[in-house]
């Protein structure tokens, strides 16, 4: 096997795609699992698997650049950064993985 040498550029990329593979997922928009898996779209819980498999990818990717020294974090706000590093994909996370001024005004207030 020819020695091939990864850029950390590639990573930055897969990170990107990965990343908006889980939001796309997360607002229940068309994701290539879709196209696998066409018969699911009829179950109920079809939807949660969906944002399962696009976490793991997205926690797959992180932990690759994490071995390999690649910077991930540039890419999330500190909150998505705190859900990545608990690794547990929960209702907080769909809840909250977008930030909005009303989250923020809500933590200040809290």
């Amino acid at each position: 096997m020819e020695n091939l040498e990864i850029s950390a550029e590639f990573f930055e990329t897969k990170l990107s795609d990965a990343k908006t593979h889980f939001e796309r997922a997360l607002d229940c928009k068309h994701t290539e699992f879709d196209d696998l898996y066409p018969y699911m779209i009829e179950h109920p819980q079809f939807f949660w698997y969906k944002r399962y498999v696009a976490w793991s990818e997205l926690l797959t990717v992180v932990k690759l650049c994490e071995q390999l020294n690649v910077e991930w974090q540039p890419q999330f706000s500190e909150r998505q950064v705190a859900y990545i590093g608990s690794r547990v994909m929960s209702s907080r996370v769909l809840d909250d993985w977008y930030e909005t001024n009303d989250s923020k005004e809500q933590e200040h207030v809290g």
